[in-house]
This record gives structure tokens, C-alpha cells and sequence, in this order.
């Protein structure tokens, strides 16, 4: 896990890359990669790439970024870990390949020299790649499948600019950092700014399972190598004849697999493990697959002892059922208030989520491990939120208000004044938007309402982010021809919630910390396993997954419901956002 950055001046008309900038650059983003720095700039000064190391995968020198080929024409700045990259570099070696270190980076060196873009179907892992082509003069820029690692660019016309972070650029003083009314309409509607958007007019993001190509001239083209609604709408392979029981097993074998090759590193990985069934059954298949003792943090907190919020003692007992070393780390409010300007300054751009997420990677940092699994993912895939039987039913049941419009927007005009005082200002809309699968959605996920905008933004300021967002057909575009309902509410929210909000805030969480987060249940492998068990009519749950490790989890964490969204929450996420946009 590391920062990644770059310029390249391609045109004529701009000057050449500017050293100190690509410094000042590199130096903002020293937590994401404490172990080493490294700047490079070619020959005609028309390209610099930087980099920031953590070390986790061949701590030695040999590791050292930005990396070149043996012959210098291309030069590599990587963010994430390939998973797979050993029996990738096996097959590169029997192809003539030889390799100065152990590290996965110069595999995807040797990889894009021997398949360029096309290397990327063969990846099995999180990534933002940036690999500069001295004698082509091309920068490619590529984002793993699902966007677990962020990678944003600005193009001026002139220039482009490349980095980890939205702030990163920033740093650098050449960025226009006009507010994107996108992106500020996109956050108090969701909660988090949607993608491809960010805070600034002149930065994007490139979208999840894409990539980019810069040449001489400018000319840019975006390639998209996986996209998630066509492999939602149609299964990787055809499984006939295949019954729950065979499921099971292979909804295990894969599961277990993927821990295994996330649990390959050269220092010690740990398991964020709460009393939920993702990160217990993390730690269950990863007793399975390691040799020695697993790692376990919990984070607990003292206000909640005696509660049923408390997870420290579910976690205890997970911990004991499978002998992990085990540590829990207690917060208080104070702690919280002593951090807060702290945790602001480390959001790269404004969410309502992410603070458990920092603190659990804090608390993991001080007890001395560099890398963590997380069970970010297992919602999404298995069913986990109250969406994936809400929407359906409630799709289904005002289905027929959708043909009379006016109704709905009669009913909400008359109701919201009334309604806010007493419930959630979101059932004054439930005749308008709850017809269809997108408008349901942002009824079940939304912060604010469109028709309370007004609240917190200018008339112009709505009416133009409104419409780059394109409103509700961009959701709509995510579900767009999937029939299957349960793949449906996963295409919802793998591609908003899990995208835009938890996978981002992960990340600048963890950087922050200069930990690596990696996430066993988004792996493309178990993404292609249970969506063609869906395919097959066998529904994959997260009881199932929690069943299928070879030593079953608790009976008390089997059983264990959490309670999740109370209206005292959605209100206080309600009010959190407006601080968060006033500090940031």
C-alpha cells in the first residue's frame, strides 16, 4: 500500500514538469507511505512520476519506487497488492522474463511488457497503476475492478496530473479548485460524493474497472476492462445441476481461497474483527488457511458497556473459539473530541462515515501491525442490508403510482411540512420516488431529500449540480437490465455505498495511519462465484458464508443481531454533515 502521483506536460504550449511541485506533491502524502519516497523524471522532463512506500511485500530495496524495466522504457508508480502475482510471475519466467526483486510491482511491470492493457483481466487484486512508455511517450492509468484503491486525475487541457488523494493534487498549486455543485449536491444527498465527481471542478475520479491512456498529442482514451452491471447481468461460467450442498462447498473453497492469497505478505496481517459475521468469519477461514496464531483488534467503546451496541464481548468470544491474539482497544467521547480536528484534516473529501473505521485502524497500529483484513464486501454480495428485501417490496407495492406522477408529488408537497415534525422527512416522497428500484434506493439511502436542498445550498448551485449528476437516471444506469432482484440491490449499492462511501473511507482511514486494509469479501474470484450461484437460483446468504468454514463460528455470533439505522442515527448523521462541510 503506498501514494501514487504524477504530471505529464504533453503539451508544447506548457512548461516542463516541475520538480518542486512533484515534491510537494509527494511530501503531503507521507502517511500512506512512510518506509521510503522516491521522484523520477524522464529524459525530456515532459513526465514525473513519485511515490510513497509502505512495505508490506519485499522490504527491501529491490522494492524501491518509481521502478523501471531493465532497458528503462517503461517506469511504473503502483498503489495496492496483487494477490496472484506469484503464479504470474511464474508464467512470466517461463516466457523468458527474469526478475531483480520478490515484490508484485515488477511483475505488472513485466506484465505490461508483455501484454500492455490486456495484462489487466489478469489481475487478481486492489490497484491504482500508473506505468509511463519512454518510447511511445504514453501514460496508462488503471483502477482495479471494484475502485478499492482511488486514483484521481486533472487534465487541463495542457497537462495531466495523477494521485491517490483529491488533497494530494491540491497540494500541488496548479489545480482548479472551483466547488463542483456535482459534488457538493451529490453529498448531502448520499452522504458522500458520488464518482466520477469530487469537491473541485478540475478533479476526477477514474471510475472502478477502467483505464487511461495519455499520448503526445493529448489525446486521451478511457477503456473499460470489467464493467459490474454486465458481469451482474450475465454469470462468468454456467453451473447446471448443482445442488445447495455442492454450493456451499463452493462458495467455501472460494472464500477460503481468497483469505488465503490476501493473508500473503512479508509482515505480520491482522483481522478487524466485530461481533458481525463478515469479520468473524474472516477470522474463522483464516484459521483454516495460516499456520500461526491470527491477529485480532476490536474496537470497543465505554459508553456503550452493558449494552447491546457492546461487540467487545462477541468478539472476545470469537477470539477465544479460534485462539487468536487477540487485542481490544476502548474509546471514549473524549477520545473522539481530542481527534476530531485531526480525523477532519485526514478525510480526503467530505463523508459522513469512516470515524469507526479510523479509530479501529489506529487502535490497530498501536498494537504494532501493518496490515489488516476487513469485511467490507460481505453485505454487498450476500444480502446483508434490509435493502435487499425492502426495495423489492416496496418497488412492488407503489409500482402503480409510478403511472400517475402528479399523485406523488401532490401527496409529498402537501405531507413533507407536516411530516418532518414527527418522522423522517423521507415518507413525504415514499408515492414519488418509491415506484422504482432508484428512487427507492435513495429513499433507503439518502442523507437529505432533493426537496430539502434548499436548506443547505443556493438555487443555481442545486439546479446545476442536479443536473450533471443527471438526477436518478444515473442510478438507474447501475441496475439497467438486471432482472435478478437480489443482483439488482447488489448493483445498487456495490456501486454507491460500498464505492463511494465505505471503500473511500477505508481508505483515507487507513492511510492515515499508514496502515493497509485489505478486503478478502471484494475479491474478483468470490465477486464471479456468487454471482453465478445467483444465476443458478441458489442464493448465497451470510449465514451460508458463516457456515461454510470447517470450525463453525459461535452460536452466539450466529444468532447475534445487531441493531442497525435508528432514527436517532439517520438524524445525527444528518447533522454531522453539515459539520463536516463547514469544517472541510
Amino acid at each position: 500500500m503506498c501514494g501514487i502521483a504524477g504530471i505529464y506536460a504533453f503539451s508544447t504550449n506548457t512548461p516542463p514538469v516541475n520538480t518542486e511541485e512533484l515534491i510537494r506533491i509527494r511530501d503531503t502524502m507521507t502517511a500512506r507511505g512512510p518506509d521510503g519516497k522516491g521522484l523520477w523524471v524522464s529524459a525530456n522532463k515532459r513526465c514525473g512520476l513519485v511515490h510513497t512506500r509502505l512495505a508490506i511485500i519485499d522490504l527491501t530495496e529491490a522494492g524501491h519506487q518509481p521502478m523501471p524495466t531493465p532497458d528503462g522504457r517503461y517506469h511504473i508508480s503502483f498503489n495496492g497488492e496483487i494477490y496472484n502475482y506469484q503464479s504470474l510471475k511464474a508464467e512470466l519466467e517461463q516466457k523468458g522474463h527474469r526478475f531483480k526483486s520478490n515484490s508484485d510491482t515488477e511483475v505488472l511491470l513485466h506484465l505490461y511488457q508483455e501484454h500492455g492493457a490486456d495484462m489487466l483481466s489478469k489481475l487478481r487484486g486492489m490497484f491504482a497503476i500508473a506505468i509511463w512508455d519512454e518510447q511511445e511517450q504514453t501514460l496508462f492509468l488503471a483502477r482495479d475492478h471494484f475502485g478499492i484503491k482511488p486514483l484521481y486525475i486533472a487534465n487541463d487541457g495542457k497537462s495531466i496530473r495523477f494521485a491517490s488523494q483529491v488533497k494530494v493534487l491540491v497540494a500541488g498549486g496548479q489545480i482548479d479548485t472551483t466547488p463542483e455543485p456535482a459534488g457538493l449536491v451529490g453529498f448531502y444527498c448520499w452522504g458522500s460524493v458520488p464518482e466520477p465527481f469530487t469537491r473541485h471542478k478540475g478533479i476526477r475520479a477514474l471510475p472502478a474497472g477502467s483505464f487511461i491512456t495519455i499520448n503526445s498529442k493529448g489525446h486521451t482514451q478511457q477503456h473499460s476492462y470489467f464493467d459490474l452491471n454486465q458481469a451482474l447481468r450475465t454469470p462468468s461460467e454456467a453451473i447446471t445441476a448443482l445442488n445447495k450442498s455442492d454450493a456451499l462447498a463452493l462458495l467455501h473453497s472460494t472464500l477460503a481461497d481468497s483469505v488465503k492469497h490476501h493473508l500473503i505478505s512479508d509482515v505480520p496481517v491482522g483481522v478487524f474483527l466485530s461481533a458481525g459475521l463478515d469479520s468473524s468469519t474472516l477470522v474463522a477461514l483464516a484459521s483454516e488457511v495460516k499456520d500461526t496464531q491470527i491477529r485480532t483488534v476490536t474496537l470497543g467503546f465505554k459508553e456503550y458497556v452493558g449494552t447491546d451496541h457492546d461487540e467487545t464481548i462477541l468478539a472476545q468470544t470469537v477470539a477465544d473459539h479460534y485462539h487468536t491474539q487477540h487485542s481490544t482497544k476502548w474509546v471514549t467521547q473524549a477520545d473522539f473530541t481530542a481527534e476530531y480536528q485531526t480525523l477532519l484534516n485526514a478525510m480526503d473529501q467530505p463523508s459522513i462515515d469512516g470515524v469507526n473505521t479510523y479509530f479501529v485502524c489506529k487502535a490497530t497500529k498501536e498494537a504494532g501491525l501493518k496490515v489488516a483484513l476487513s469485511g467490507i464486501g460481505g453485505d454487498e454480495l450476500l444480502g446483508g442490508y434490509p435493502s435487499f428485501t425492502q426495495l423489492p417490496q416496496m418497488v412492488k407495492a407503489l409500482k402503480p403510482f409510478g403511472a400517475l406522477p402528479l399523485i406523488g408529488k401532490g401527496f409529498r408537497l402537501m405531507s413533507a411540512p407536516i411530516l418532518k415534525h414527527y418522522t423522517s422527512p423521507k415518507y413525504a416522497g415514499l408515492f414519488e420516488y418509491g415506484s422504482n428500484y432508484e428512487g427507492a434506493y435513495l429513499l433507503r439511502r439518502g442523507l437529505y431529500m432533493p426537496w430539502e436542498l434548499p436548506q443547505m445550498l443556493d438555487t443555481e448551485t442545486i439546479k446545476e449540480g442536479w443536473q450533471t449528476l443527471n438526477g436518478l437516471s444515473a442510478v438507474k444506469q447501475s441496475h439497467k437490465g438486471i432482472s435478478n432482484n437480489h443482483l439488482k440491490v447488489s448493483a445498487l449499492e456495490i456501486n454507491h455505498y460500498m464505492r463511494n462511501q465505505l471503500l473511500r473511507d477505508t481508505d483515507w482511514a487507513s492511510m492515515a495511519h499508514s496502515l493497509e486494509v485489505r478486503t478478502p469479501l471484494i475479491d474478483i474470484d468470490v465477486f464471479k462465484t456468487i454471482t453465478t450461484l445467483s444465476h443458478a437460483d441458489i442464493s448465497a446468504t451470510k449465514l451460508d458464508m458463516a457456515t461454510s468454514s470447517n470450525k463453525l463460528l459461535p452460536m452466539s455470533t450466529l444468532t447475534h443481531n445487531r441493531l442497525r439505522n435508528n432514527s436517532n442515527t439517520k438524524a445525527n448523521l444528518r447533522h454531522y454533515a453539515k459539520t463536516i462541510i463547514d469544517n472541510k
